[in-house]
């Protein structure tokens, strides 16, 4: 009997882009971490260096302070934002990406509601957004704090149940001549630890450390 093989249905990047909306309020720290590393998942290259991937905590002030982002809630290290600003700033981010300058995306945002701005969002951003589980977080600013750091730090003990037989994917990492690392693709340490020439040091230090002569 021949068995017929079907393709996974793709995700919605609306609903996923919604998922998101579970992790709000954000501090301003938190808000720059997600929107950097949701824009780095995306399939978008910037056309200018101006327009970084990463929106930093100064980049947001600058946005609250020209009314392109909406003032948050609360002052100082109290000020919170929402869902609506998470949308903001990826609107913002993405349409900077494109090669839209500061003045086009001012009056583009202009009295824009949530519904309109997430529709964008997730329409450039397709299939290519991750859910927040699998969203890879590197850098040096360190994972999100608060809700979203307990939200991210959940999903990367919990245990992953895999049917039995299901394939797994292995990254091959050089240490040095004699040593490999090979990593499930799944695990912490390759989903948010530093690239492959990190790790492979880190590995190289250690070895360093129980064999002094190594390598010969």
């Amino acid at each position: 009997m021949l068995k017929t093989m079907t393709a996974a249905p793709q995700r919605d990047p609306l609903h996923t882009l919604r998922e998101y909306k579970n992790l709000a309020p954000w501090n301003l720290h938190d808000l720059s971490i997600l929107v950097g590393a949701v824009l780095q998942a995306s399939a978008i290259t910037p056309i200018n260096a101006a327009a970084r991937a990463t929106p930093s905590q100064r980049t947001i002030r600058f946005y609250v302070a020209r009314g392109l982002v909406s003032p948050p809630e609360g002052r100082g290290t109290a000020a919170t934002y929402t869902y609506r600003h998470f949308l903001q700033l990826l609107c913002i981010k993405l349409r900077q990406m494109e090669g839209a300058t500061l003045a086009a995306i001012t009056r583009d945002m202009e009295d824009q509601t949530g519904d309109v701005l997430e529709r964008r969002a997730a329409q450039t951003l397709g299939v290519a957004l991750p859910p927040p589980d699998r969203l890879s977080l590197r850098g040096g600013e360190g994972l999100p704090r608060g809700r979203s750091g307990r939200a991210i730090n959940a999903w990367l003990t919990r245990d992953v149940e895999r049917e039995q037989g299901a394939p797994s994917s292995w990254r091959r990492i050089p240490v040095g001549r004699g040593v490999e690392l090979h990593l499930d693709a799944d695990h912490p340490l390759a989903r948010l630890g530093p690239d492959e020439a990190g790790v492979a040091e880190m590995v190289r230090q250690a070895l360093a450390k129980l064999l002094p002569q190594w390598p010969a």
